[in-house]
């Protein structure tokens, strides 16, 4: 009887399919609302609450770039939008959704950040707020550093609506009265230099008892009319548009990847608009202009009450210096066995697993510096995703060149919103001397791999570096990852197997330990699920654990499915998109999933199989989405030594099953639930144990 119930329920999944999956785009614009919530949790310094909030901001931008782009572009290729009820249903909620976020992320900046700041002595100063000294500084301010770089543009037949960048800050004016050449010409556009500072401190001897700031749309909003001599300023308002940013190159056509980028990149700043964000004073008949100019219907109108880029006010956090406002320092440590020992000595003797930021990234540029300068080592292999514009790793591999080692570097080009970098990185690699190339055509190589090949005792040793991040010097500070340093030959050995896949473009050689997108990544998860599921019918215990950035590949969540129906206990970390249900009984009664929003962003890609209790952990650069399954190289590694795998299981995942404090619990309807301690139960965060367990940190503060 329970073999058919399950068999019952298993079709009637697949019968309901659309009713199993939950909306990938709302559920990521939900992470967003947990994101807010940091801005509303009064027990975080204040600060660091402005910053959530500017941290929303940016998150929706790239929400509009990519997501909401991608299914404008699929409306554009189906026909006229009302022909697809089902897309236009889609972009109706999300349009929904997010005028509602917005709506309560400006309410949270005007009626708690900004107010708790002013009593701090913080002040953000429109001009009625400034005494007659500061409007009489603000003045010639502008007159010395905004004016002379305004052009003020005055629309008519010779002066067309000018491109706006993607963005870019700008003013709509309606204007009075007749130009110097006796023409109505009542509207003007006025582009902001992005040269300029958008947040300006005033000086402290015109600052009572505390520090003044003004945003420099509120010195433009100030001195406006001063553009139009002769004219009346009858109405104006700052906006911003929000372009398509996914760049396109035919790669069956071009010759050179990177020269065909560089080209590209400023295509970018004038893709098909998404979004229009107006001051929430903006005059309806201006605002329908504004519309009217880019194409957009009402719905992707968006009136704010503040500056219509709120991601600037992160300059402001960067001015202020005083620490209780902020996160108390966090200074992550070096591990104690090789803070004071050749790298390779202790690489020799045993693996070394580094947990970041709690343990400090310097360890990986350390062990590629030392590859650099070692004269024992004869080459060096390295993928780049993300590295940023300034890093110490890249210039010690353009130092390895110069000493005489081999250097094989995989760029990815197309690392979205980083390929000006990469393709920075690309030069003067190649300029060195590197052999660079760019992954494979079609693919973008996410996988995070660095391999040196060392000289001893007359044979060739491999030392790896294998990662779930980036090598990018700022985000291994602020985001959660795990990697690995290991002489272990054979896994070493198929790390240099899929270095030499992705430069000579032969077929991958079977691989024994690593698991390979978009080869076999999928179908290796798929097993293991079904493994569990099979154990779990023979009556043992099944249990897998899997920590991830985005849950949305539906072959995998029905292959969660299927091994819940079999008894399998599954607890799932996702921080944000999941398509998955849990909860639902007959489906996914079994699952549990919950989301960790704290001081650093979660990164690391963990899968736990427990396998009969050989508890198989296998670290990954990818998450369980189509997109890593099957259009990206990327790559899942085991961690074979016990006492590394119990350190993985007792910090990357066991922590975060227990967190009360940060902890967002996924319900079947989509909504998330904050995790509370209960009765007399201690508050735990998975970070902040963390920072005590790994870190040099003894304050108290609450990540």
């Amino acid at each position: 009887m329970r073999k058919k119930m399950k068999s019952e329920n298993r079709n009637t999944a697949e019968i309901s399919a659309a009713s199993i999956f939950l909306d990938r785009e709302l559920s990521q614009l939900s992470f967003n609302r947990r994101v807010l919530a940091q801005a509303e949790d009064k027990t975080i310094p204040l600060l660091e609450r402005l910053r959530y909030l500017c941290i929303v901001s940016s998150n929706l931008d790239e929400f509009f770039e990519v997501r909401v782009a991608s299914l404008l572009a699929q409306s554009s290729l189906s026909g006229p939008l009302s022909e697809n009820p089902t897309l236009m249903a889609s972009l109706n909620r999300i349009s929904v959704e997010c005028h509602q976020l917005v709506e309560q992320q400006y309410a949270v900046l005007n009626t708690e950040i900004l107010p708790q700041l002013q009593a701090k002595g913080i002040r953000l100063l429109h001009h009625h707020q400034r005494s007659e000294d500061q409007r009489a500084w603000v003045k010639s301010y502008f007159e010395r550093e905004v004016r002379p770089i305004l052009t003020p543009i005055g629309l008519d037949p010779a002066h067309p609506f000018p491109q706006v960048v993607n963005k870019s800050l700008n003013f709509i004016v309606s204007l009075a009265g007749k130009d110097a050449f006796g023409r109505s010409t009542g509207i003007a556009i006025v582009k902001a230099p992005r040269v300029l500072p958008r947040v300006i401190r005033l000086p402290e001897e015109l600052s009572k008892n505390g520090i003044d700031f003004c945003l420099l749309s509120s010195i433009i909003h100030a001195h406006i009319g001063d553009l139009f001599s002769g004219r009346e300023v009858l109405a104006y308002s700052q906006f911003r548009v929000t372009r398509d940013s996914d760049l396109w190159v035919d790669e069956d056509e071009v010759k050179n990847l990177r020269q065909a980028l560089k080209g590209e990149l400023q295509s970018r700043q004038f893709g098909a608009s998404v979004r229009l964000e107006v001051a929430k004073s903006c005059p309806p008949q201006l605002a329908q202009f504004l519309l009217n100019q880019f194409g957009l219907d009402p719905s992707r109108l968006y009136p704010v009450d503040g500056p219509v880029n709120m991601v600037r006010l992160s300059e402001l956090i960067d001015h202020i210096k005083i620490p209780a406002l902020r996160f108390p320092p966090f200074l992550s440590d070096l591990p104690h066995k090789i803070s004071h020992t050749d790298i390779f000595s202790v690489l020799k003797k045993q693996d070394v697993l580094l947990h970041h930021p709690f343990q400090s990234f310097q360890t990986v540029v350390d062990f590629i510096r030392s590859a650099a300068h070692d004269p024992d080592v004869i080459a060096i292999k390295q993928t780049i995703y993300r590295t940023g514009m300034n890093s110490d790793l890249m210039e010690s591999l353009i130092m390895a060149v110069r000493l005489g080692k081999e250097v094989t570097v995989i760029v990815e080009l197309m690392a979205r919103f980083d390929e000006e970098a990469n393709i920075n990185w690309a030069d003067k690699l190649e300029h060195a001397g590197a052999q660079v190339v760019y992954g494979v055509v079609g693919l973008k190589t996410h996988a995070k791999l660095a391999l040196v090949l060392r000289r001893e005792e007359g044979a060739v040793h491999y030392y790896a570096h294998l990662g779930t991040g980036n090598y990018h010097p700022t985000t291994t500070k602020l985001y959660t990852d795990f990697g690995l340093l290991t002489t272990h030959q054979a896994l070493a050995t198929e790390v240099n197997e899929v270095f030499i896949h992705l430069t000579s473009l032969t077929k991958a050689k079977k691989l024994t330990h690593l698991w390979l997108a978009p080869f076999v990544l999928q179908n290796q998860i798929i097993k293991a699920i079904q493994n569990e599921a099979r154990i779990a019918r023979l009556g043992r215990p099944g249990r897998i654990i899997a920590k991830i950035n985005a849950l949305v590949d539906e072959t995998v969540i029905r292959a969660l499915y299927a091994a819940s129906q079999d008894g399998v206990k599954i607890d799932l970390i996702v921080r944000g998109a999941c398509s998955l249900k849990p909860g639902v009984p007959g489906l996914s009664e079994n699952i549990k999933v919950r989301s960790i929003i704290g001081r650093f962003l979660e990164h690391s890609r963990i899968y736990y199989f427990r396998n009969d209790l050989q508890h198989d952990v296998y670290l990954a650069s990818a998450d369980w989405m189509t997109r890593n399954l099957f259009r990206r190289i990327e790559v899942a590694f085991p961690v074979l030594d016990k006492a590394l795998k119990k350190r993985v299981i007792s910090e990357g995942l066991n922590p975060y099953l227990k967190d009360n404090s940060n902890a967002w619990e996924l319900q079947s309807d989509g909504q998330y639930l904050r995790r509370k301690p209960r009765g007399k139960q201690a508050s735990f965060s998975a970070q902040r144990h963390l920072m005590l367990l790994l870190g040099s940190d003894t304050s108290n503060d609450r990540p």
